[in-house]
């Protein structure tokens, strides 16, 4: 085990022992000493900072952070007070570690020295699940909007379209054209009601085990055959992944519909590339609402592209209904596939840069009559 070991008079039984409890912290620990030198660090925290414990008792805490951290100033004050003190979300992301990275602070003195312990939470995940439930409040929202409209709308505009039909008939061709727009957009708006009608379906899914690797060949093979014809696509796929709960024609629409968005971003580029992935990633649990239960969602699928980015000022509002950065789009299909996760007991989010753009999908995996996950 790498992580923490502490040298010296110590009993070396209950050093191992301490060095094995903080490398079973999920959340990154680190001991600052003198000059604000790394001296300790669990294996969290290697994975945090992406360097070996070794790496990271060869230089001081300023090289991991951003320049100017508040960070820094936060152990000046552990030290001065002698006290614990905490500082919430706070960026300590630089290149090294992926861009943003905010974290909540909670440093203290060192118990029997003059170091300052850290321990690091990533707030990411909450902030995720959090934005999560507010997508499905918006679906929601939409869903009581479609149904109005299905009838406050498609109604009169069918009775609109009959009039200008009958009047194409009588009317000059110099007017003919008038009576073809009107007719053109109220099919327009029809279809437009269209859409937005598949958010009040509210019968329960269907579901069944589903080899995720077969819906996303599936989609791969209809977006090579049209509009990603011309685009590289690549597989990472995890070979022992068990099965999803799922519908399976849903999925295919939700993966459809990220893999297009992901084509139309990269655009005639000639070195657009398109990466499916899908891994196990244990230990992500969910409180579901209504329920005292918690959900472990362990399947994680990701549609990644090299394109051009998502503006960051639109990203956390990306799955809300009518937001899209498309000239011509009209905001239901993120919401759609939000809501379609969402039904699934799932999270879906985007972490977006230039060059680098990940819709990551987070599922339940199927659980057999004993409670057991099975394969697909």
């Amino acid at each position: 085990m790498s992580g923490i070991r502490r040298a010296g008079g110590r009993d070396s039984a209950a050093a191992e022992g301490a060095a094995m409890l903080l490398d079973a912290l999920p959340h990154p620990v680190v001991l600052v000493g003198g000059s604000d030198r790394i001296t300790e660090a669990n294996t969290a925290a290697e994975t945090f900072f992406d360097a070996s414990a070794a790496v990271l008792r060869r230089y001081p805490l300023a090289r991991f952070v951003p320049f100017g951290s508040p960070l820094l100033a936060l152990i000046e004050q552990v030290r001065e007070r002698g006290a614990p003190v905490s500082e919430y979300r706070v960026d300590i992301g630089t290149p090294r570690t992926g861009g943003e990275r905010i974290v909540d602070i909670y440093a203290s003195p060192e118990p029997d020295g003059e170091g300052v312990v850290l321990m690091l939470q990533e707030r990411t995940m909450a902030e995720k699940i959090d934005r999560q439930l507010t997508h499905r409040g918006a679906a929601r929202t939409v869903t009581g909007l479609a149904a109005m409209l299905a009838h406050e709308i498609k109604n009169p505009l069918s009775g609109i379209r009959g009039a200008a039909q009958l009047l194409e008939s009588s009317v000059e061709d110099t007017d003919r054209a008038l009576t073809r727009l009107i007719c053109d957009e109220a099919d327009r708006i029809v279809k437009l009601v269209d859409r937005m009608e598949v958010f009040s379906d509210e019968r329960p899914l269907e579901r069944e085990p589903v080899n995720i690797h077969v819906v996303l060949e599936h989609v791969k093979r209809l977006a090579q055959s049209g509009f990603a014809r011309n685009i590289a696509f690549f597989e990472e796929y995890d070979p022992s992944l068990p099965a999803v709960y799922a519908n399976r024609d849903q999925l295919v629409q939700v993966f459809l519909n990220l893999v297009k968005n992901a084509a139309e971003a990269l655009g005639d580029r000639g070195d657009g590339e398109i990466f499916l992935t899908t891994a196990f990633r244990p230990g992500m649990r969910l409180s579901v609402k209504g329920s005292s239960d918690r959900v472990t969602l362990p399947l994680e699928f990701c549609v990644r592209d090299n394109g051009p980015g998502v503006p960051s000022d639109m990203t956390a509002h990306l799955f809300d209904p009518f937001v899209t950065t498309k000239p011509n789009g009209t905001g239901l299909g993120l919401a759609l596939v939000a809501k379609i996760i969402g039904n699934h007991g799932g999270v879906i989010e985007c972490d977006s840069q230039p060059g680098r753009t990940i819709f990551r999908i987070l599922m339940p995996a199927f659980a057999g009559p004993d409670g057991k996950i099975e394969e697909a």
